[in-house]
């Protein structure tokens, strides 16, 4: 095992058990009739012994001079030790809830946060940096089968490469879970390790005078750093999390080198643009872009370091513990030129993003003896018309003075004051959105290379679960799509599996695996096809 092991180096310690810690479990006494998990209130389940069954009731000792008697259905028999921290849970003699709780809790206490369970690689957030992702790891599993290295996400993203090659067929590898619980970061992962064994090799391609030209790998990770910015914010559960979604393709040539990439994103939670929680941040870039680190940028941009100047992007909390923006804006500035944006395109992000914050100060007042709104000074609208390159009056009377169609007529139409406010929010929201959308298309006309695509492996990552105090409908469409998943995950894994069964004459106890939900989807899903909401329709992965 420690030969097996050397080829990862430091990281070997949080990915497999000691040998001597197997070797012990072996010889470690047990009573398969007596040891049990039992069901406890306040922690779920514990270990015990069982002591008696009588009359569909069973008392289990869980510790001296403690006995719990429960219903005969709450205690689960216990696997023997030479289980405990097995990597595959498919392999256990008793498949409960509480020997995979327990497996997972064992293997989390040591740092081993990967763990097979038949098909899938179930994580669980460290919520702190492992050395387990370092060159060294990536080549140890290189090349693998899955049975010949322990659990890990390259194991998975190898596997996809292999078959890939092999079978000569795209891959897919889902990453689903509830908020906060590390998808982005294992999308981040898989993606490295493809940048690193599947480079595409020869010279990268000499710097351009104000446009830094970064290799496709180089470019690929880059788009990372660009899109979080624009796109995570921190939650109530999550400090990074991802308010959109989105699958990303990396192709490859015939002999598996890497060919170029492109992203699909989908539904950008734009209201938080303007709306935020009292315990959650808006956009991460809003706050990059005011800790002044490039002076520059603050004197182009009109804005100052104080974000509570910016009541848009300050109703909540403007700086998170375990976010350096400084750092962060950094790697944001720099992944902008890797990818290849020129000087022009680069300077016309940030200018968009401080007039998408300067909105939030705009001031109308009614006029008097009319409902009609009109401007309450000019200031901020000057500045945002400056960086949006638009003209000022223009822009307010647009506002204050729409023209809609009317049969085949333009009329003036006049506006209240909270319908100006309103067309405002609109418009900084449908601003962001489009200059969100227009930064993905760039990101893939610069990921094209142009070279031959064979096959492409992706990877889906989207918004996790997540219930808030006040949520809005891309929030409901957010866990809709994560509860169809989920319904796709337990037909095709348990379902069909178990339906394959009953057609090999297998005796078995057909088990309904959390199928609970499907009546709410149908409803959902019989609106979405009245088109009653096209937001939903646009985002839905059917």
């Amino acid at each position: 095992m420690l030969g097996e092991m050397e080829c990862f180096g430091p990281a070997a310690i949080y990915l497999r058990k000691p040998e001597r810690e197997r070797i012990e479990a072996q010889n470690t006494p047990f009573d398969a009739k007596t040891a049990y998990f039992v069901a406890e209130p306040t922690e779920m389940y514990v270990k015990g012994k069982l002591v008696k069954k009588e009359g569909g009731k069973a008392s289990v000792e869980v510790s001296a001079g403690k006995t719990l008697t429960v219903k005969e259905d709450e205690i689960f028999p216990r696997n023997p030790p030479k289980f405990d921290k097995i990597e595959d849970m498919a392999m256990m003699t008793h498949l409960s809830e509480p020997a995979v709780l327990y497996n997972l809790k064992e293997r989390y206490a040591a740092w081993m946060i990967y763990t097979y369970s038949g098909l899938f690689c179930v994580t669980v957030n460290p919520y702190k940096w492992l050395p387990v992702y370092d060159a060294k790891v990536v080549t140890g599993y290189r090349g693998k089968k899955r049975i010949e290295a322990p659990p890990h996400i390259f194991s998975i993203s190898d596997n996809a490469y292999q078959f890939m090659l092999q079978d000569r067929e795209n891959q897919s590898i889902l990453i689903t879970g509830e908020s906060g619980a590390g998808k982005t970061v294992n999308t981040k992962r898989v993606i490295q390790y493809f940048a690193t064994i599947a480079v595409a090799g020869g010279k990268k391609a000499e710097p351009v005078p104000g446009k830094m030209q970064g290799s496709l790998e180089d470019q690929i990770i880059a788009a990372n750093p660009l899109l979080e910015a624009y796109g995570n914010a921190k939650t109530v559960r999550n400090d990074n999390s991802s308010r959109f979604g989105k699958f990303i393709r990396i192709h490859f040539g015939s002999t598996g080198k890497l060919a170029s990439a492109d992203i699909e994103t989908y539904l950008l939670e734009k209201s938080r643009v303007t709306f935020q929680l009292s315990a959650e941040r808006s956009y991460h870039i809003f706050y990059q872009l005011t800790t002044g680190h490039k002076p520059e940028l603050l004197e182009a941009l009109l804005i100052t370091t104080n974000p509570y100047d910016y009541p848009m992007v300050s109703q909540g909390e403007i700086t998170v513990k375990s976010i350096n923006d400084v750092e962060e804006f950094i790697a944001t500035d720099t992944a902008i030129d890797i990818l290849g944006f020129t000087a022009e395109e680069k300077i016309g992000i940030y200018k968009l993003t401080g007039a998408v914050m300067h909105h939030g100060n705009m001031k109308f007042k009614q006029k008097q003896r009319e409902e009609q709104a009109e401007p309450d000074g000019t200031e901020v609208a000057d500045k945002i018309a400056y960086l949006m390159g638009l003209n000022s009056a223009d822009m307010l009377k647009s506002l204050c003075y729409p023209r809609v169609k009317v049969g085949n007529e333009m009329v003036v139409k006049g506006q209240t004051v909270p319908q100006v406010n309103n067309a405002v929010m609109a418009l900084c929201k449908s601003v962001y959105e489009k200059m969100f959308l227009w930064m993905v298309v760039r990101i893939n006309e610069m990921l094209d290379t142009k070279q031959p695509r064979s096959f492409f492996i992706g990877v889906l990552d989207i918004a996790g679960f997540e219930i808030f105090d006040f949520n809005s409908l891309e929030q409901l469409c957010i866990n809709f799509t994560n509860e169809k998943l989920q319904q796709f995950f337990n037909h095709h894994m348990f379902v069909l599996e178990q339906e394959e069964y009953k057609k090999e004459g297998i005796e078995w106890e057909f088990i309904d695996f959390g199928m609970d939900l499907a009546a709410c989807i149908e409803l959902i899903e019989k609106v979405r096809h009245m088109s009653l909401s096209k937001k939903c329709t646009e985002y839905l992965i059917t």
